[in-house]
Formats: C-alpha cells, sequence, structure tokens
C-alpha cells in the first residue's frame, strides 16, 4: 500500500496524552506502522556512557501508530485524511496524495 504519511511531513496528533500537538515525521517505520514525530511521545531512557555520549537519563521520541496521526492539509493546518490521484498522461503520469479536506496536493 502506499504511504499515507511520509518522512518530513507536518502531522497531528489525533489520541494519547500528546492529543492535538502537531509535529514534523522524522522517521516511519512501515512494518511495524508506526512514525517518530519531532517532540511528540517523549519517553525517558537509561543511557549508558560511551566514548561519544554522556551517560545518565536522556528524552527521546517514543513511535506511534500511524491510526494516530492525521497529515495536516497544507492550506490551514488542520488534521486531513489523505487520497491519491494520477496527474499527467501515459508514460509521464505521476501519483500524488491530496488533502481530502481541501482537495490541495501535498507533494507535486
Amino acid at each position: 500500500m502506499a504511504a499515507k504519511i511520509r518522512k518530513g511531513d507536518k502531522v497531528t496528533v489525533l489520541n494519547g496524552r500528546d492529543k492535538g500537538r502537531t509535529g514534523e515525521v522524522i522517521e516511519v517505520r512501515p512494518d511495524d506502522g508506526r512514525a517518530l514525530v519531532r517532540g511528540i511521545n517523549m519517553v525517558k531512557r537509561h543511557q549508558r556512557q560511551s566514548a561519544q555520549q554522556e551517560g545518565g537519563i536522556i528524552s527521546k521520541e517514543g513511535p506511534i501508530h500511524l491510526s494516530n496521526l492525521a497529515l495536516a492539509d497544507p492550506k490551514d493546518g488542520k488534521p486531513t485524511r489523505v487520497g491519491f490521484k494520477f496527474i499527467g498522461e501515459g508514460e509521464d503520469r505521476k501519483k500524488v496524495r491530496v488533502a481530502k479536506r481541501s482537495g490541495a496536493e501535498i507533494d507535486g
């Protein structure tokens, strides 16, 4: 299935303790159906000291299930569902994502 949420997208959290907050997708894990969003679902982890990093308790993003994320509409920033449409004809035909709310193309 085509990816409705991709790295670099602005998304809104629909459920959970960060409900209503927005952030940028850092990483998508399609096998797990989860994504990492910058500044959302922060968790504390104990880290052992190494040559490159200091030890202690660090905060980092935890993965969120894709069903709890909605893409922000490019026109007004509100959450929207994602659809697809084809642009062009023949060999130069291209599949693009479209915001269901406003009909705006997400990536052109």
